[in-house]
């Protein structure tokens, strides 16, 4: 028989005191189960559990073998889980959080070759100033910021352009409708600072696209920085293209 599913079974019966409850948390006959434990016992030569009509109990070699083949059989699923884990393709969200100087001039490159790697992966880049804390006023460049702790005034206004290379354009299309971002990967400051929606006003009137496939980063040089790398569309602002 096979000798993991074996290992398997007692550690159940074991686990459960019961031959029939480890039959039925495995799905197999209260038999194959018995059989199972047999198998090992005689493979191993001496009784792992002691048996009575109305209870199961463990040899001193049942607990001896008990504890190490726990310990192969956890180590088993993790090597299992760690090479499938190495064949399927990573997806989700991956927030990054790093000094701004570092990041402006050195982790852009580093987030092309992983986001061409993982396109399935989006980037959410976070720069910050690790050793500035405690302002009292700040100018941010945002269609709307949602915190109960800010109180918002609206100082100006400022034109936005929505850009990317030549050798993108050429390779992937050139939008000509705001739908057309959909199809594109969208280099994309975070919600709190656009919302969900890129809203654009023209003559036929306002039209929302809700773009999917984004890159976020809270810094627009370096969703400069993306662009000119080929990682998408950006919507900046007018002086940064």
């Amino acid at each position: 028989m096979d000798h993991l599913q074996s290992m398997r079974v007692f550690v159940r019966v074991a686990d459960l005191g019961s031959f029939a409850r480890a039959a039925s948390a495995m799905d197999i006959s209260n038999a194959v189960a018995t059989r199972h434990v047999a198998d090992l016992e005689g493979r191993l030569g001496t009784r792992l559990l002691n048996r009575t009509t109305r209870s199961l109990s463990l040899t001193e070699s049942g607990q001896v073998y008990l504890e190490r083949a726990r310990q192969i059989l956890d180590e088993l699923e993790d090597v299992e889980q760690m090479v499938v884990a190495r064949n399927h393709e990573p997806l989700g969200s991956l927030r990054i959080v790093a000094p701004v100087v570092f990041g402006l001039h050195n982790l852009a490159p580093v987030l092309q070759t992983y986001a061409q790697r993982y396109p399935k992966v989006v980037l959410d880049v976070t720069l910050v100033d690790l050793v500035e804390e405690g302002f009292d006023v700040g100018i941010v460049i945002a269609r709307q910021v949602k915190s109960a702790s800010v109180v918002t005034r609206r100082l100006t206004t400022g034109c936005m352009t929505v850009c990317a290379t030549p050798d993108y354009l050429a390779k992937h299309g050139t939008p000509t409708r705001p739908e057309d971002l959909l199809g594109h990967p969208c280099l994309s400051l975070p919600a709190e600072y656009w919302g969900d929606e890129r809203v654009f006003t023209g003559p036929d009137g306002e039209v929302r696209v809700r773009p999917q496939n984004v890159t976020i980063a809270n810094n627009t040089e370096m969703l400069r920085q993306f662009a000119l790398l080929g990682m998408g569309v950006a919507i900046l602002q007018s002086y940064l293209t």
